[in-house]
């Protein structure tokens, strides 16, 4: 579907509104959720600002036309509402850099939440499919934020649905997947997590190759420095957009991504949970792991509500007591993946985490298919226990 943001399409008694950015009904768009998993125990939303923005705090807001995402994207938004009530929701995106990058043209419907009824969710695909049709796209692809590139919170949740919700994790009902299915769309590519209990000794193998390899030395690791950080930021990226290349779903980082990525971790960075590798002095490998700020910015359903700043205020008195970690990226770069970097590099991590008084570790996400990953995973003691899938449709 396609037209100004006041049309609507009425089909039987669903009646399908489509919200362009900045469009103020969006505040509808991005609350809706909160109707879907009211009292949910793991369920963990962005914060409103990071997708309505926020002068105060100073946040530029995803949805918002402004953002720097649309500038080489066109973006729209539906919501679904039965009897005036609100019933379920998505976004239809097109995006050129994508298109350039993998020499394709793709559509992508993502921010995809809708209550347990099927003709609900054919409606919202629907149109999706309908209006990245009409842009031009020849597959589409979901769900997602906006899309379905490695940085950005992404995929259906299909594994592992009682357990916590990680930062920029995604989560969903069951029935979502079974729902994509029976619409007619095909498998794309699966994402694991692995769980690590750090309150357990490291293997003995981890650190029996560790040591070799800091034994038989030309490889030096140095933490992150929190005074350099803007700078450091563009080394893990640039070391991110060389390891990362060739992966299924890869788009390089640009720079008002790194900006963005600056202030969001800023306040919840660990400086002995990111570190690089050298070789003869040149930058060959980041590892990088972060407290998990979902611990604090789970909702509570308490009277006073989950506003964002009741959030962030419990955050800010409490991330330097966040029980968890994740790590969110690991990258060698071609040509020096074979020098048990990999290992000096979890070994000191794992060690730090264990020092501080950690006690879980999340790895994700995992391309099913990274074997390398998947056991270094292994490796450091951890098991497998989520998933998640991405879906294609032919247009």
């Amino acid at each position: 579907m396609s037209g100004e943001s006041e049309s609507a399409t009425k089909t039987t008694d669903i009646t399908i509104t489509q919200m362009p950015p900045g469009d103020p009904r969006l505040k509808e768009f991005v609350h809706f959720p909160y109707r879907l998993y009211k009292g949910d125990e793991h369920w963990t939303p962005q914060l409103d600002a990071d997708l309505l923005g926020n002068k105060l705090l100073g946040m530029q807001g995803l949805l918002m036309p402004d953002h720097p995402y649309h500038r080489t994207a066109q973006a729209t938004h539906f919501m679904a509402y039965r009897n005036g009530e609100p019933v379920g929701r998505v976004s239809a995106v097109v995006n050129q850099r994508i298109d350039e990058y993998w020499g394709g043209k793709f559509g992508f419907f993502g921010f995809f939440e809708v209550i347990e009824d099927y003709a609900v969710a054919e409606k919202l695909l629907d149109v999706a499919r309908d209006w990245c049709k009409a842009h031009g796209a020849e597959v589409l692809r979901g769900p997602g934020e906006y899309s379905n590139m490695t940085h950005e919170r992404q995929a259906c949740l299909i594994e592992g649905f009682d357990q916590d919700v990680y930062v920029e994790h995604t989560y969903n009902p069951p029935y979502y997947a079974e729902f994509i299915e029976r619409y007619g769309f095909s498998k794309a590519k699966d994402y694991v997590a692995y769980l690590i209990d750090l309150t357990q000794p490291a293997s003995e193998r981890l650190t029996r190759v560790a040591g070799l390899v800091s034994k038989r030395g030309g490889i030096e690791t140095r933490c992150v420095v929190m005074k350099n950080l803007e700078a450091e930021v563009k080394l893990i990226l640039e070391i991110y957009n060389q390891a990362w290349a060739e992966n299924w779903g890869f788009l390089p980082i640009v720079d008002w991504e790194a900006d963005v990525l600056v202030e969001a971790l800023r306040p919840i960075i660990d400086t002995g949970l990111i570190r690089f590798a050298y070789h003869d002095g040149k930058p060959i490998a980041v590892l990088g792991c972060f407290p998990d700020p979902n611990v604090a910015l789970l909702p509570r359903w308490k009277w006073y509500g989950d506003s964002d700043y009741v959030r962030l205020a419990r955050l800010f008195a409490t991330r330097r007591h966040l029980p968890r970690v994740r790590l969110m990226f690991f990258g060698v770069v071609p040509g020096y993946r074979r020098m048990g970097t990999d290992a000096l590099l979890f070994d000191e991590v794992l060690q730090y985490a264990q020092s501080k008084g950690y006690h879980w570790c999340d790895t994700s996400l995992l391309l099913e298919n990274n074997d390398l990953v998947i056991r270094a995973s292994e490796f450091m003691g951890g098991y497998e226990y989520k998933k998640w899938r991405i879906w294609d449709y032919k247009l």
